[in-house]
C-alpha cells in the first residue's frame, strides 16, 4: 500500500506542476521580474521540478535542493543531463548536520522536518486526510553553504512546510529576490519567516512585499508592500483558508 501511495503521491505533483499550460504562462511572467538569462535561482524544497522548469525557460541557472529520494528521482530523470541544473539532494537548516525528514507518501508536498508544523496544520480540516507514514535521515545544509559553493542567488524560493524559519536562519545577508510559503494554519511561522526576511533586508535599504495565492502565479496586490501592508493582505486571506507564497524584493533592486 506505501508503494501504491507513493506512486500516486508523485503522479498527483507532476500533474500539478508540469501539466497545467496555463499556469507556466504565468510562472514566466512572474519569475520574469527576479530572474534574467544568466541568472542564479535556489529552489529550496524543488520537489518535482515545476519551477526548476520554468526558471530554465526564462534562461537561468538553478540550484535545485530537494532531500525526498522520490522527487530526487524524478528530478534527476527530468534535469540530470541538464548543464544549468546542479541538483543537491539535501535539506536546509539553520546550521548543517542531519535531520529527520518526516514523509507523506500520499501528499508529497506536506513532507517536513517541523514537528510543530504538523501540529499545526493537523487541527485544519484541509489536512484531516493528510499522513505522515515513514521518516528519514537526511543531511542538512545552511543557505550560506550553497551559496559559498554556487554564488549568491538573484532569487531564492523556499518551499519546505513549516521550516522556513531555519531555512532563512542560515542566510547570514540578503538577496535580491526571495519566496517563502504562507500557510494560514501557520500564520504565526509566516510571520517569524517574515521577520527575519525584514532583519536581512535591513541591511540593504529593505525589502518590499507581495502575496501569491497559492498557484496562481499572479500578485494579490497591485504595488508592493512594507512588512505593514503585507500583513494586513495576509489577514485577509486567513479566514478563508487560502496558502500562497510570499514574495519579496529589495527595495534597492
Amino acid at each position: 500500500m506505501t508503494m501504491l501511495a507513493r506512486a500516486w503521491g508523485i503522479t498527483r505533483s507532476l500533474a500539478i506542476y508540469h501539466g497545467q499550460p496555463a499556469k507556466h504562462r504565468r510562472a514566466r511572467e512572474l519569475y520574469g521580474q527576479f530572474l534574467s538569462p544568466g541568472d542564479l535561482g535556489f529552489d529550496i524544497g524543488a520537489h518535482v521540478g515545476g519551477r526548476v522548469r520554468t526558471w530554465r525557460r526564462l534562461g537561468a541557472r538553478v540550484v535545485a535542493v530537494e532531500p525526498q529520494p522520490d522527487c530526487l528521482r524524478v528530478l534527476r530523470l527530468a534535469f540530470g543531463r541538464d548543464d544549468g541544473v546542479v541538483i543537491e539532494p539535501t535539506a536546509v537548516g539553520a546550521r548543517a548536520g542531519q535531520a529527520r525528514l518526516e514523509l507523506s507518501s500520499a501528499t508529497p508536498t506536506v513532507s517536513t522536518m517541523s514537528s510543530s508544523w504538523i501540529d499545526s496544520v493537523t487541527a485544519d480540516p484541509s489536512f484531516a486526510k493528510v499522513r505522515w507514514d515513514r521518516s528519514v535521515e537526511v543531511p542538512v545544509v545552511t543557505l550560506d553553504d550553497l551559496v559559498a559553493r554556487h554564488g549568491e542567488p538573484a532569487f531564492c524560493k523556499v518551499d519546505v512546510e513549516g521550516f522556513e524559519v531555519d531555512v532563512l536562519s542560515g542566510l547570514s545577508r540578503p538577496v535580491r529576490g526571495l519566496s517563502f510559503e504562507y500557510l494560514p494554519p501557520a500564520h504565526d511561522a509566516a510571520l517569524a519567516a517574515l521577520d527575519l526576511v525584514e532583519r536581512l533586508g535591513a541591511r540593504a535599504g529593505g525589502y518590499r512585499y507581495n502575496f501569491s495565492p497559492v498557484e496562481t502565479m499572479r500578485f494579490a496586490a497591485e504595488r508592493w508592500l512594507d512588512a505593514d501592508g503585507l500583513v494586513r493582505l495576509l489577514e485577509t486571506y486567513r479566514p478563508t483558508g487560502r496558502s500562497g507564497d510570499v514574495y519579496a524584493r529589495l527595495a534597492s533592486a
